[in-house]
C-alpha cells in the first residue's frame, strides 16, 4: 500500500452542494465495500509479516533477554549487549536504556515481559521524527536527486520508486546521470521500459549535462516528477563527492529551487557504516529524505535508533551548516520484489524488530 504522496493542489473555495431529494445513487457511484476497505489493511499486514521476517535475526537476539523472571541490572546489562550486537550504537543504545528506565519506574512494572512492550515504546518514539511522507506535486516538476554507494540498492529503488509514482499518477522523467558505472544506464532505461516512463541519457556525458537536460526537458514536456540517477560512490572519494555538489548546484540553475529532495539510498546491512555514510553525504548535501534497503535477513537492524539519534541531535542543530531539522526515512525495503519497498512507520518497525 503506497498511498503516502501528498500532491499538493491550489486551495479553493469548497463548492456547496445542495442535497439530493431522494437517497438513491447515481448508477455510476462506487460504493466502498468490506472486500475493498480490507484490502490496504491485508496488504500492510502482508508487509508488515516480510518486515518482521526480514529483521528476525535482529529481534531474536534482544527478543532473549526478556525471557528471565526478574528485573534487575543483569537484565539491562544483557539488552545493552543485545542492542550494541543489533548495532544501535553506544549514543543510542545509552539513550533507549536511559528512557527504558524511566518508563519501568513510572509504570511500577515488575514483570520483564512488560519491559519489552515498553522497549518497543521507547523505540517508537525514537524514531517517530523519522516517519514522514514524501510530497509530490509542490513543484512542476519535483525534482529528485538519488545519492548512494555502489551496491546499496540505488537504482533497483529508484525503479520500484518510479512504479509507485507512475500507478498514482505520476508523469515522472528519469535521467540516467551515472555515467560512472558501465551498466547503469542500461538498467535504469530498463526500469524505465518496464514503467513505461521516459528517460535522459547521454553516450559518455557529463553528470552534470544529462540533469540539466533532464530537468529542463522535464518543465518542457508538462512532468510531475524527474528522478535523477547519480553515480554510486564512497564519501571518502573527495572528488567525486565534490561531483555531486556540481550535479546539486547545475540541477538548480535548471529550475531554482531544486532539487527538492536529495535521497541517500543506504544498505541496513552495513550497520554503523550506513550512520557513517548519512553524515557524510549529508554534510556535502544537505540530505532531504532516506532510503535503507537490503533490512531481509539482517541482524544490524538497530541501526535505525542510531540514525534517529543523530537527526534528533541535526534537527536540534537546525538553520546550521544548512541543516533544517531531521532527516526522515522515506523507505524500507526487504527484498527486491516491487512490493518490497514500504513507506516507513515508526511503531510497525519497532514492533518488527523486537520480534
Amino acid at each position: 500500500m503506497f498511498s503516502f504522496f501528498k500532491k499538493k493542489t491550489p486551495s479553493v473555495e469548497p463548492t456547496v452542494v445542495a442535497p439530493a431529494a431522494t437517497s438513491e445513487l447515481a448508477p455510476d457511484t462506487a460504493v466502498p465495500t468490506a472486500a475493498t476497505a480490507a484490502a490496504p489493511v491485508a496488504e500492510r499486514k502482508s508487509w508488515l509479516d516480510k518486515l518482521r521476517s526480514g529483521l528476525r535475526k535482529t529481534g531474536s537476539g534482544i527478543a532473549q533477554v526478556f525471557t528471565g523472571t526478574q528485573i534487575d541490572d543483569a537484565l539491562y546489562e544483557d539488552l545493552e549487549s543485545a542492542l550494541l550486537m543489533a548495532d544501535a550504537g553506544v549514543k543510542a543504545t545509552e539513550y533507549l536504556l536511559v528512557d527504558l528506565k524511566r518508563r519501568v519506574k513510572e509504570g511500577r512494572v515488575t514483570e520483564p515481559s512488560a519491559v519489552k512492550s515498553l522497549l518497543a515504546d521507547a523505540i517508537t518514539d525514537l524514531l517517530l521524527p523519522l516517519q514522514q511522507p514524501l510530497t509530490v506535486g509542490e513543484h512542476t516538476p519535483t525534482v529528485i536527486m538519488v545519492v548512494g554507494v555502489n551496491g546499496a540498492g540505488k537504482t533497483t529503488s529508484i525503479g520500484k520508486l518510479t512504479r509507485h509514482l507512475a500507478e498514482s499518477g505520476q508523469k515522472v522523467l528519469l535521467a540516467a546521470a551515472d555515467t560512472f558505472r558501465a551498466a547503469a544506464k542500461e538498467q535504469l532505461a530498463v526500469w524505465a521500459g518496464r514503467n513505461g516512463v521516459e528517460i535522459v541519457s547521454q553516450d559518455g556525458g557529463d553528470p552534470s549535462s544529462v540533469t540539466f537536460d533532464a530537468v529542463t526537458a522535464g518543465k518542457a514536456r508538462g512532468c510531475d516528477v524527474v528522478i535523477a540517477d547519480t553515480a554510486g560512490r564512497l564519501p571518502t572519494q573527495l572528488h567525486l563527492m565534490e561531483e555531486l555538489r556540481k550535479v546539486k548546484r547545475v540541477i538548480g540553475k535548471a529550475q531554482s529551487g531544486a532539487p527538492h529532495e536529495v535521497l541517500l539510498v543506504v544498505d541496513g546491512n552495513t550497520g554503523q557504516n550506513a550512520l557513517a555514510q548519512v553524515k557524510s553525504f549529508d554534510d556535502t548535501l544537505q540530505l532531504t529524505g532516506l532510503i535503507v534497503t537490503k533490512l531481509d535477513g539482517t541482524a544490524k537492524g538497530g541501526v535505525l535508533a542510531a540514525i534517529a539519534l543523530w537527526a534528533l541531535e541535526r534537527g536540534r542543530g537546525a538553520g546550521e551548516g544548512g541543516a533544517t531539522g531531521p532527516v526522515p526515512v522515506y523507505f524500507i525495503g526487504v527484498g527486491e520484489k516491487l512490493e518490497d519497498l514500504e513507506t516507513f512507520d515508526a511503531r510497525e518497525f519497532a514492533t518488527a524488530l523486537l520480534g
